[in-house]
């Protein structure tokens, strides 16, 4: 264990606190490094210097706040191996995933919002009344108090900080405990690049004291919207508390995503998709492939092809994906071994691979067949390589079964004729579909988010600059 303490980061001074809390690498399922931990009077600390940067930050010019966003993507993209490791040791991401896909997305998604900036403008309606004229202002809101999970921390930390900012708010980021210096690297940069003090604050907390620290901040009066992004259960508490204090909050949530493959599909571009949008990041993404439906016509050649592309990319002498930690896997693993006993069975993985001793938490993919409706490894968000298949008659059933889900954040089709795939995605209810590619897919330009217990509102693009603007109609006598 080293002896590094990740610190706060409140009105642009770092802070090392005496109360930390231990940083566990799932590579090794020890400690990494420890980080600070904040209390309620820490968060109101925090939330007292975002209001008074507030006035200052919301009256700078557009061009100005661009020019601070370009040059944090510029310093990130500097960084970028280096964040890449942050990545790599709290949460077990690899490589590919975190040097190649989550850190250079978020530094896109910065240049992409940057871009933005100057381009908010309200507008200038015509009123009924002769001799009155009107404007509509888009201003920005205040405070902003932005939650954020573990599992891409760079892509989560940048579109809720950089949106704010760009917007011309102020903000806090409340870390997971799981990946807090991600999400301190991203407040470094910002600092870096020359945002002023105030303007974004990193908080880091021991998930005993996180109820409390959140709540001290949702109950304050200069925080005016919050934005989370995590599991549905945690979202649910976020959410009651924002009604209780009347605060709006954009809820990006959990997603129980299905690829339908149907009988017409390239069965290559559909095994890849499915095989990638199952297992990229250790599944760990919300926008994950959990759900297979295959027609029950190309199911028999289907399948085999599935296996043999499993059997094509294995490598034997590698060790298994990690998971973030022991309790996802011990929760996963009940979930797949409850399928199992009820009736499924195993397309490729099996319930007893073995590992040596000191691999850190780690668990090899599995697609499970023979899967009934009821059962919860279809019904239940997994968040590891887990995929579950299922047999469908028709483009009815399909739709059935993918939107018999409280979740829609993500689907995708495989079809060879555009029209239906259109018809199917118009049907599906979830925040995106994709047609001939995986279900993973957050790019700076198209609006994110989910319908049903995937949450609401946007990130990305005008939608998601507009999440943080507020509208203001005046009108005046001419």
């Amino acid at each position: 264990m080293t002896t590094i303490n990740v610190p706060l980061i409140i009105n642009g001074q770092e802070e090392h606190l005496s109360s930390t809390f231990d940083v566990i690498s799932p590579y090794t399922n020890e400690p990494c490094w420890t980080s600070s931990s904040a209390s309620p009077q820490d968060a109101i600390r925090a939330v007292e210097a975002a209001d008074a940067a507030f006035p200052a930050w919301s009256q700078t010019k557009p061009a100005a706040r661009r020019d601070v966003l370009l040059k944090t993507a510029d310093l990130l993209e500097q960084r970028l191996e280096q964040n890449a490791e942050y990545m790599r040791t709290e949460m077990g991401a690899d490589v590919g995933a975190s040097q190649g896909f989550v850190v250079p997305l978020a530094i896109r998604m910065l240049r992409e919002v940057a871009s933005r900036i100057t381009s908010i403008c309200g507008s200038v309606p015509v009123v009924e009344a002769e001799g009155q004229s009107a404007m509509v202002f888009k201003e920005p809101m205040g405070v902003i108090l932005g939650i954020v999970p573990w599992n891409a921390p760079y892509v989560f930390g940048i579109r809720s900080a950089a949106c704010a900012l760009a917007a011309g708010n102020t903000t806090i980021l409340k870390s997971s405990e799981l990946t807090p210096r991600c999400y301190w690297a991203i407040g470094r940069a910002f600092e870096d690049a020359g945002l002023p003090a105030g303007c974004l604050n990193v908080l880091h907390c021991r998930p005993t004291d996180a109820p409390d620290v959140v709540n001290a901040m949702i109950e304050h009066p200069a925080v005016r919207k919050i934005n989370f992004t995590g599991s549905t259960a945690v979202g649910r508490k976020i959410a009651r508390s924002c009604g209780q204090n009347l605060k709006p909050c954009l809820m990006e949530l959990g997603g129980k995503n299905s690829s339908i493959v149907c009988k017409d599909a390239d069965l290559t571009t559909a095994v890849q998709g499915v095989l990638a949008g199952a297992f990229l990041n250790s599944g760990q993404i919300c926008m994950a492939t959990d759900r297979i439906l295959v027609h029950s016509s190309i199911a028999p050649t289907f399948i085999p092809a599935l296996q043999k592309a499993l059997a094509a990319g294995a490598d034997t002498s590698a060790l298994p994906p990690t998971l973030v930690n022991t309790a996802s896997k011990t929760r996963v693993e009940a979930l797949i071994s409850s399928a199992v006993e009820a009736g499924a069975h195993f397309i490729s993985g099996s319930a007893d691979a073995k590992l040596p001793a000191g691999s850190g938490v780690r668990m090899a993919p599995a697609i499970l067949g023979g899967v009934k409706e009821e059962m919860p490894v279809w019904q239940e968000e997994s968040f590891a390589s887990v995929a579950a298949c299922m047999t469908f008659e028709s483009e009815e059933e399909a739709i059935r079964l993918a939107n018999g889900s409280g979740y829609g954040l993500s689907a995708s089709v495989f079809t060879e004729d555009l029209r239906r795939g259109l018809a199917m995605a118009k049907k599906i209810q979830s925040g995106a579909v994709h047609i001939n590619s995986m279900t993973i897919h957050d790019e700076p330009v198209l609006p994110h988010g989910g319908v049903k217990n995937s949450g609401w509102g946007r990130f990305n693009a005008e939608e998601g600059l507009n999440e943080f603007l507020s509208t203001k109609s005046v009108t005046w006598m001419d």
